[in-house]
C-alpha cells in the first residue's frame, strides 16, 4: 500500500510543501514569492497555473513522482460552514474555491492545484479542518442583533490537532473529553471543545482578546461612531481593524521579542499593553470555561506566541485554577494536513463529502432558527 502523501499549504508570499511516509516527514519546502513575482496577477485565482507548476517542479527536483503518492492533501481554503474531519476534494468543493464564493484567499488555490493533479495521476485528493468549520450549537450564534448571526472562523486546523495531541497526553480520547485550546498567532482563536467539536470560538477576525495585528472586540457604539467620522474608505478601515490594529497599533510593532526587549529596557507602555494582551487572552478562556459549565479536563495554549514564556507565564498563572495548563508552541500545519489524509487512508475515519455536510449543516441551523 502507498503511503506517502504530499501536503501543499499556499500562503499569500510563499507556498509550503512537504512530502510524509507514514508519519514521518521526508522532505519539505518553502517557495518565497516576491512582490515582483505577484505583481503580475490581478486576482490570487490567476496564479493558479503559475503556482501549480512550481509545485509540480519542486517534486520532480527531488526525485518524486506523483503517481506513487496514495494522496495530495490541501490547506482548506475559504469554503462554506461544515463539521471539522477530512474532506474529499471533489467539483463541489473546486467551483466555491475558483469562483472565491467566500471570499479570496491563496489557500483557496490549494484545493484546485490538488485535485487537478491527483485526477491527472489517478489518486486521492483531502483537505483537513478547513477555515469553514462551523460545529456551534445554537445558543453560541445568537448574537443580540437578529440580523447578524454569529459565525464561526478560527484557526481549526491546529486546534483540532493540537486538541487530539491533548488528549493522547491525558491518557483518553479526544471525544471523551472537554478542552479550552487557545491558538495565540498574528490573530487569535480561543476555543470550547466539547468533546472534540468546536462549539464556540471567537472569530479571529471579528471578537475576542487583542492580538499582534488585531483589534479583537470592541466598544460598539464607540466604533460606530469612529466609523462615521473616519475618512477611512472601507478597505483601509477593514486593514486598520484586522491588519493594523492590536499591539501594532498601540506600539507599531506585532514582534513579541521586541515588545518583550522594550518591557526590559523600562517601557511602561510596553508593558501595560503586553498585559493588557495577555489579561484578555485568560478572559476568554475563562469565558469557555463557562460554555462548558466547568467541565474543563484541560486547557492548551499554541500558536507562535507560546514560545513566549512571557506570554505563557502570564496567561498560566491565571487560568490554571481551570484545569491543567499544557503549551504547544508553533502551528505544524503541513503534520496536521498529512495525518488527517492518513487517518482516512488507514480507515481510521471516513472522508466527508463537502456538499452532503454543508446541507446538513444549513438544515440544522435553519432548524434551530424557526
Amino acid at each position: 500500500m502507498k503511503s506517502k502523501v504530499l501536503v501543499i499549504n499556499p500562503g499569500s508570499t510563499s507556498t509550503k510543501l512537504a512530502v510524509f511516509s507514514g508519519k514521518s516527514e521526508a522532505w519539505s519546502d518553502l517557495i518565497e514569492h516576491t512582490s515582483e513575482d505577484l505583481k503580475g496577477f490581478e486576482r490570487i485565482v490567476d496564479q493558479l497555473d503559475w503556482r501549480r507548476q512550481l509545485i509540480v517542479n519542486a517534486v520532480k527536483e527531488e526525485d518524486f513522482s506523483l503517481e506513487n503518492f496514495a494522496a495530495i492533501v490541501a490547506r482548506g481554503g475559504l469554503l462554506d460552514p461544515i463539521p471539522g474531519g477530512t474532506y474529499r476534494i471533489d467539483e463541489t468543493m473546486i467551483d466555491d474555491l475558483r469562483t472565491g464564493k467566500n471570499g479570496e484567499h491563496a489557500s483557496n488555490l490549494a484545493g484546485i492545484i490538488a485535485y487537478n493533479l491527483a485526477r491527472e495521476k489517478g489518486i486521492s485528493a483531502f483537505t483537513v479542518d478547513p477555515i469553514g468549520v462551523d460545529e456551534f450549537e445554537p445558543l453560541a450564534r445568537l448574537s443580540g442583533l437578529p440580523e447578524l448571526q454569529r459565525r464561526c472562523q478560527s484557526h481549526a486546523l491546529n486546534l483540532k490537532a493540537i486538541a487530539r495531541k491533548t488528549a493522547d497526553t491525558l491518557g483518553t480520547e479526544l471525544e471523551k473529553v472537554n478542552l479550552i485550546g487557545a491558538h495565540l498567532g498574528g490573530g487569535f482563536s480561543i476555543a470550547a471543545m466539547k468533546q472534540g467539536r468546536i462549539v464556540d470560538v471567537n472569530n479571529a477576525n471579528q471578537g475576542g482578546p487583542y492580538s499582534p495585528e488585531r483589534v479583537g472586540t470592541l466598544p460598539i457604539l464607540d466604533l460606530v461612531e469612529y466609523v462615521y467620522q473616519s475618512d477611512l474608505d472601507l478597505q483601509s478601515l477593514k486593514k486598520r481593524l484586522i491588519g493594523k490594529g492590536g499591539l501594532a497599533a498601540y506600539l507599531g510593532t506585532t514582534d513579541g521579542r521586541k515588545i518583550e526587549k522594550m518591557i526590559e529596557n523600562g517601557n511602561k507602555k510596553a508593558e501595560l499593553v503586553y498585559e493588557g494582551m495577555i489579561y484578555q487572552i485568560a478572559k476568554e478562556i475563562s469565558a469557555m470555561a463557562g460554555v462548558l459549565s466547568g467541565k474543563v479536563d484541560g486547557i492548551f495554549l499554541t500558536g507562535g506566541l507560546a514560545h513566549s514564556i512571557y506570554v505563557m507565564h502570564g496567561v498560566k498563572k491565571r487560568v490554571k485554577f481551570l484545569a491543567p495548563v499544557r503549551i504547544y508552541p508553533g502551528a505544524e500545519e503541513l503534520r496536521h494536513l498529512a495525518y488527517g489524509a492518513l487517518r482516512v487512508l488507514q480507515g481510521v475515519e471516513e472522508a466527508k463529502d463537502y456538499d452532503e455536510e454543508r446541507r446538513k449543516l444549513d438544515a440544522q441551523q435553519f432548524q434551530s432558527i424557526n
